[in-house]
């Protein structure tokens, strides 16, 4: 087993993090400066979407999504009020953004250079791992290409002028929430870092010699599920390959620069909202999973909230979380003991199992041409969307028990959830608002002349094989804001739409009694409407979390419906019109963002006036109960919620609603 850190670092209590940002850089920094005071010994910033995908908060598509699932930041000014009073030289940050990681990373080094520190002091970590966008999480703008040469300059810059930052952390943990088995996530994790590293070896830029250092700087950020043994055994797998790896394919032969380094956030997807307190229990063993083996052991661990299956949780079920890795790390014997499982002869089987499975996996990906073009071909994708269908599958058929969901449901009032309104956080819709208003009056009192300037600087660079970090801090300096940024990249490099999986994936086994009733009802249904059902499946605004519409459109597609589902990030606008020209007979739309309230109520109003009050929409998403009510009275013909975990159940009730919407009689007559 290769040396995976100093006996210090495997020793002491690692990293702890709460992901956490929302409503605007102060009140975010005030939960910063409180978390911290309870102990919490890291920050992990989490963006909302506009800042993800390069909108500033009044572009048009940043409606509805401004403050929602993190904090906006516009320009260097937000980054002052985020991190202001804390002292960044002492602080481990890490920043949960990709496609415009240089450009966050740029503001942080600029707000670091105002208060006075030596920025190769500064120790922390961009994600900036755009593979895993194409494949789950979805904030990708530009093509591969443009987007690997970004990763590459800041890996590049990196290593000489901030030499405690990791530039890449590279991500498997949305790969195991879209569907990844154990092996499919180290798998595409190392193919995504030999991605990485090939492009920075290949780009010249850093010496050979010094390339240790870069291998030294890539970090990973993995998931952690409830089946916590084969989890464990997963990060020894992940530990061996990444030793071998670098010592074989790129001559790395300081054991220090080979070590495995990661941090987690333990499985959000398998959170339940039926029944939400059994997540606590949940969360406790996949923590286990992470911090048991000494020798795999995490760098830094972040917890979800046991109620995040119902919405934004609150500072006190944040706190919740800390406390759990607290009293694991400073009450327990844990830490006393040397690895726990040298020497297993289960452990040592499994994790030659995973070892060998994810090797033909890597070797599949690198045939194909590597990662990039297992991306572009779909490959990738299409089998994380079966992986999920199966998943899915297993869990519906009961193959698979979640407690308080599939078996056990019988259950107590549960106190925590007495007032569903104060259960979760809910953010002010004000926050747009004054967002909107403060991005105006920045540029309004900034200097005209150093904007132009910075913008043509960059510009310019973006069509050579310059280092873009340079144009880039020059436009952070400058007072330029995260939309003009990326707008700039936009016209050099294009924008980009990943291949959604769908056309390629099964939904998993052979159709059961229940699925065939069902198909039975949507054929039966377009007979009577003159042709086969048609089902749009829209993902409004810039939520880019599609793997619950990709699993509707399979499944919708298994019962028999003619499923049009043309990806993430469409206006409102641009469903109607597909929903026109398709001539489709239900809209359903997925909304994981908190925007529904903005964006499904343009889409009711946009149908409306294209003259299609027949065409029912139906909603999924974490939606709360009030919102729901608020969404049916406002035309939405149904919500459903993760606890609405029978697809099948879904499509039955959907076919409810085109029946209802035309008229027709509950009963579907029977086959001639």
């Amino acid at each position: 087993m290769p040396f995976p850190s100093t006996p210090d670092e495997r020793d002491r209590p690692w990293v702890m993090r709460t992901y956490a940002g929302h409503s605007s850089p102060a009140e975010s920094n005030a939960l910063y400066r409180r978390n911290l005071a309870k102990g919490q010994t890291g920050l992990s910033v989490a963006f909302d979407l506009p800042t993800q995908t390069g909108y500033d908060p009044d572009d048009e598509l940043a409606a509805g999504e401004v403050g929602k699932v993190g904090v906006p930041v516009a320009h260097v000014g937000d980054m002052r009020a985020l991190f202001d009073g804390i002292p960044l030289d002492g602080m481990n940050t890490s920043m949960t953004i990709n496609a415009t990681a240089m450009w966050l990373l740029a503001l942080y080094q600029a707000v670091a250079e105002e208060h006075g520190h030596d920025v190769a002091e500064l120790a922390g970590t961009t994600q900036n791992d755009i593979i895993k966008e194409y494949l789950s999480r979805g904030t990708y703008v530009f093509p591969p290409g443009p987007s690997m040469r970004l990763i590459t300059d800041m890996v590049a810059y990196t290593v000489t002028a901030m030499p405690r930052w990791n530039p890449i952390n590279v991500c498997s943990y949305h790969l195991q929430e879209a569907g990844a088995t154990p092996v499919q996530e180290i798998a595409y994790a190392m193919s995504t870092a030999i991605a990485v590293l090939d492009s920075v070896r290949d780009s010249g830029q850093v010496p050979q010699e010094r390339f240790g250092e870069v291998v030294a700087r890539v970090s990973f950020f993995v998931n952690a599920g409830v089946r916590f043994v084969e989890e464990m055994c997963k990060m020894r797998a992940f530990t061996q390959l990444w030793d071998e790896l670098t010592q074989e394919r790129y001559g790395v032969q300081d054991a220090r620069h080979r070590r495995f380094r990661y941090g987690v956030q333990v499985n959000s997807l398998g959170l339940t909202e039926a029944q939400p307190e059994n997540n606590v229990q949940r969360i406790v063993l996949e923590m286990l999973a992470v911090t048991l083996s000494r020798d795999a052991r995490a760098r830094a661990v972040q917890l979800p909230a046991w109620n995040e299956a119902l919405g934004l949780p609150r500072p006190w079920d944040q706190q919740w979380s800390l406390r759990l890795q607290q009293v694991l790390a400073y009450e327990t014997d844990l830490l006393e003991y040397d690895d726990l499982f040298t020497g297993s002869v289960v452990v040592e089987r499994k994790v030659a199992e995973l070892v060998e499975g994810a090797r033909a996996e890597i070797a599949r990906v690198q045939e194909l041409g590597g990662a990039v073009a297992a991306v572009e071909s779909g490959y990738m994708k299409g089998q994380l969307v079966a992986a999920l269908a199966e998943r899915r599958r297993r869990m519906e058929s009961g193959e698979d028990v979640v407690v308080g969901v599939n078996r056990f449901e019988a259950t107590e009032p549960n106190p925590l959830l007495a007032d569903l309104d104060t259960a979760i956080q809910v953010v002010d819709p004000a926050v747009e608002t004054a967002a909107r208003e403060a991005v105006a009056a920045w540029r309004a009192a900034r200097e005209p002349e150093p904007v132009r300037r910075a913008l043509d600087r960059l510009r310019a660079a973006a069509g050579t094989d310059e280092n873009l970090m340079a144009a880039t801090l020059e436009c952070a300096r400058a007072g330029v804001t995260t939309g003009e940024w990326s707008g700039v990249l936009r016209e050099a490099f294009g924008e980009y739409r990943a291949p959604t999986g769908v056309a390629a994936a099964t939904g998993g086994g052979e159709a059961d009694a229940t699925l065939l009733a069902v198909r039975e009802r949507v054929r039966a249904t377009g007979e009577e409407l003159g042709g086969r059902l048609r089902f749009l499946v829209g993902k409004p605004g810039l939520d880019g979390h599609s793997n619950g519409a990709e699993q509707i459109a399979v499944r919708a597609r298994d019962a028999g419906f003619e499923v049009v589902y043309q990806g993430i990030r469409l206006t409102p606008a641009q469903i109607v019109s597909a929903a026109v020209e398709e001539d489709v007979h239900v809209v359903g739309l997925s909304v994981l963002s908190g925007s529904h309230l903005q964006v499904v109520p343009a889409v009711l109003r946009g149908l409306r006036e294209a003259g299609l009050d027949d065409v029912p929409v139906v909603v999924g998403g974490i939606i709360p109960d009030g919102d729901a009510r608020r969404l049916r009275e406002q035309g939405v013909a149904r919500v459903f919620t993760p606890k609405d975990f029978g697809l099948t159940d879904i499509m039955g009730q959907v076919v409810d609603v085109v029946r209802a919407a035309h008229g027709l009689d509950e009963r579907v007559p029977a086959p001639a």
